[in-house]
């Protein structure tokens, strides 16, 4: 079995500044029409940590931002290689 380490990045609204998501009053947030530039960032965003070897996990969406949860096994470790 494969050990793992996490991480957790934030990406401030200023960073994606031409993406379109709405956020209610109550935190619940959308994603509009994102222009293909905004893809293209978020998608350099994840190939980037891809070929560090982290997998995103899960995004979420905010009024501030982005919050992107990554994981990635840790090289060489395992349960095996503790016990």
């Amino acid at each position: 079995m494969n050990l793992y380490e996490y991480k957790i990045t934030r990406h401030p609204a200023e960073t994606f500044e031409e993406m379109v998501y709405f956020c209610t009053r109550n935190g619940d947030c959308k994603l509009g029409n994102i222009p293909v530039s905004q893809i293209e960032k978020i998608e350099g965003m994840l190939n980037e940590r891809g070929r560090s070897g982290w997998e995103l996990l899960q995004v979420s969406f905010g009024k501030d931002g982005i919050l992107a949860f990554w994981k990635r096994i840790i090289r060489g470790e395992s349960i095996e290689t503790i016990a």
